[in-house]
């Protein structure tokens, strides 16, 4: 499926000026009700400092042709400013959208226009609760919108996050199956799917003669390589994945992980090199008829993925809750 976005976003979306956009803001994003958040979900937000939401630790990096990276809360957002508009890969929360659109500021952007969506993960996507509403376009994969629009468990082994079902506005409202080609700013911008890898609808976004990709949580390059596989995630998924994006890339890549700080394909290798040689040691236990809970007291990802920032967030060692979603999905 292929999509020329080159000059539409002109005719789909009306330009304005970020006061303007604060001003829509304030009459269509009622943040009250988005900040009703379980005590479930609050407790996820303390162990993870992200309750409360300082703005003092977003930032944003400018890469280059006017493409820039906002870090934060939740995921990394890849921003293209242009001509065109503004487009995002990933949005983060709905709590800190005003300080995103600052960020996006200092990037030289306004508003938002488009929003592609790596995968469903409320850290992110719940920030289309308030691009959404504010008329943004949003972009996934289409074995995504099932969850987008019903919510679901995600099983961290110790603790669950309950993702609620998004509003309709946050809801992607175009979709592709295998990939999408967008012309926008100036990039031919790749979207690829290469099946089930971190959930089972990711998206991996391309900018093709920046040679800029963003990896959305199949690479989370913090040290926690996290497979939902309650929700379709498989680790020899992520393994596939990761592999043939080496296939399209070189050493000059910038590469955008989910989580994490600007890597290259060098820093690919080294943590797909670690997940292969773990499937290979959680396989022969599984073969020799080891239970999960037997695999996770030997632990054989402990010295590949020690520890990651999550470890607190999760109440569990990064290796441990590794293994666990390897073994499940690998046990389906």
């Amino acid at each position: 499926m292929k999509i020329l976005l080159s000059t539409i976003s002109c005719i789909l979306l009306t330009a304005c000026s970020a006061g303007d956009f604060q001003n829509v803001a304030e009459e269509r994003v009622n943040l009250p009700e988005m900040n009703a958040y379980s005590d479930q979900q609050n407790v996820f937000l303390e162990r993870n400092n992200w309750l409360g939401f300082n703005p003092s630790i977003m930032r944003s990096v400018p890469l280059k042709d006017q493409l820039g990276v906002i870090f934060g809360y939740g995921g990394n957002v890849l921003v293209s400013v242009g001509a065109d508009g503004v487009l995002i890969v990933d949005s983060q929360f709905p709590e800190v959208y005003e300080v995103m659109l600052d960020e996006i500021q200092k990037l030289g952007g306004d508003s938002v226009d488009y929003i592609i969506n790596s995968h469903f993960h409320f850290d992110h996507a719940e920030g289309n609760r308030a691009f959404g509403a504010l008329g943004a376009k949003i972009i996934a994969h289409d074995n995504s919108i099932d969850y987008f629009n019903r919510g679901s468990n995600i099983d961290l082994v110790t603790v669950a996050w309950p993702q609620q079902p998004y509003e309709p506005e946050a809801i992607p409202g175009i979709t592709y199956s295998d990939s999408m080609t967008l012309d926008y700013n100036g990039h031919t911008i790749q979207i690829m799917n290469f099946g089930p890898a971190h959930t089972s609808g990711d998206s991996f976004v391309y900018f093709k003669e920046s040679n800029v990709i963003h990896m959305g949580d199949v690479a989370n390059l913090t040290g926690l390589p996290f497979i939902d596989a309650g929700n379709g995630g498989t680790l020899r998924g992520m393994i596939y994945s990761i592999r043939q994006v080496m296939e399209l890339i070189n050493e000059e890549t910038i590469v955008v992980p989910g989580h994490g700080e600007i890597s290259r394909k060098s820093d690919l290798e080294d943590y797909v090199s670690k997940m292969e040689v773990a499937e290979q040691r959680i396989s022969a236990m599984i073969q020799k008829g080891m239970s999960l809970e037997e695999v996770m007291d030997e632990n054989p990802a402990a010295d590949l993925f020690p520890s990651s920032p999550f470890d607190a967030g999760t109440g569990i060692a990064a290796s441990k809750l590794f293994v666990n979603r390897s073994y499940v999905s690998m046990t389906k």
